[in-house]
């Protein structure tokens, strides 16, 4: 239904988590190489538990080899702390692809901006710089969800 996109993550243990989220949502999960984890990591398998071999993933090289099969088009979301849209005003849709950055860094600024009218955010207190990565997505995958219970039953 949905597809989750993780731009250089760098902790296991979130990325395990996304997948077996996105295993229970019936959501594909793409990560997008650099990334420091190594997919036999215990931490990984074990934060997605006996999920994992259900999980409809692929590891791409690069961004640039991702977005060759894959070119950015108007059912794109870039989720940011840096833009005051939230996540809620978005019509999300079957098919839309939900891009997250790296824990310490987020999306790359040019990306997002090159979409900006596509980028989102999760509102919070203004005293904090994020949520964790495993949560962030859950909240807005669920969110296209709720948005497409009727398509999600099925």
């Amino acid at each position: 239904m949905f597809e989750i996109v993780l731009l250089s993550p760098k902790i296991p243990q979130n990325v395990g988590a996304i997948g077996r989220l996105c295993v229970c949502a019936g959501a594909s999960l793409s990560v997008v190489a650099p990334t420091p984890i190594d997919f036999s990591d215990k931490r990984l398998r074990r934060a997605g538990l006996d999920y994992w071999r259900y999980l409809d993933f692929c590891l791409w090289d690069s961004l640039d080899a991702f977005l060759a099969r894959n070119p950015i088009g108007d059912r794109d979301y870039f989720f940011t702390t840096k833009t005051n849209r939230p996540y809620f005003d978005a019509p999300f849709k079957a098919g839309d692809r939900l891009w997250f950055g790296s824990e310490d860094a987020g999306l790359p600024e040019a990306l997002w901006r090159a979409h900006s009218s596509r980028a989102l955010t999760i509102p919070m207190k203004p005293d904090f710089r994020s949520l964790n990565l495993a949560n962030a997505a859950s909240i807005v995958l669920y969110e296209g969800i709720r948005q497409n219970y009727s398509a999600f039953q099925t």
